[in-house]
């Protein structure tokens, strides 16, 4: 027997091991553009946060933003308003949770709850009906709030449903103030 004939097995491995990585370099380099590609595009990465100014917002008035492709209304209600989301019983509500991103996701739908500590005549909402994706018209319908003509639900001054086939309040985005003036939504 020659030294020829003999087979180093540790070659042999070290051979399985490299082919084997090089394929699995390969295969990540072909996966990655797909992967990449699943990446949010920058116009949405833009749109994760908006900052708004409502100094110009008198109590009673609304403005409306488009934040992640949805309009989100601010509004700076006014005393009676708040007054009649005050005055709402949690057992007169369609959906007794606040739907608040801010909150704990079994908070109760008290006014209080719909706003921040602080700041509660300011409703930051984004304004589509939870029954088919309308937007419901401000201050309209049997509670002063926002009501969907597509199909007749109603929401009060807190977007609490009060009446219809909408089966949810309006949601809460995640939102700050980050002066008196300025809101920051996202």
């Amino acid at each position: 027997m020659s030294a020829t004939d003999i087979h180093d097995p540790n070659r042999r491995d070290f051979l399985y091991i490299a082919t084997g990585m090089a394929g699995v370099v390969g295969a990540g380099a072909v996966a990655w553009p797909f992967i990449d590609q699943m990446q949010p595009d920058a116009s949405t990465l833009a749109l994760a946060s908006v900052e708004v100014d409502v100094s110009s917002l008198q109590p009673g008035s609304s403005l409306i933003v488009k934040w992640r492709g949805k309009p989100v209304v601010v509004r700076n209600r006014t005393e009676k308003e708040m007054k009649d989301g005050e005055a709402v019983s949690l057992s007169d509500l369609k959906d007794p949770i606040a739907r608040n991103a801010n909150l704990p996701a079994d908070a109760p739908a008290t006014d209080a709850n719909r706003t921040t500590p602080g700041k509660e005549a300011w409703m930051v909402m984004v304004q589509v009906c939870t029954h088919l994706g309308c937007i419901p018209l401000g201050q309209e319908g049997d509670f002063g709030g926002w009501f969907c003509p597509c199909h007749g639900s109603q929401y009060d001054t807190s977007g609490r449903i009060r009446k219809g086939p909408a089966p949810e309040n309006m949601a809460i985005p995640v939102f700050k103030f980050i002066s008196d003036t300025k809101i920051l939504i996202g």
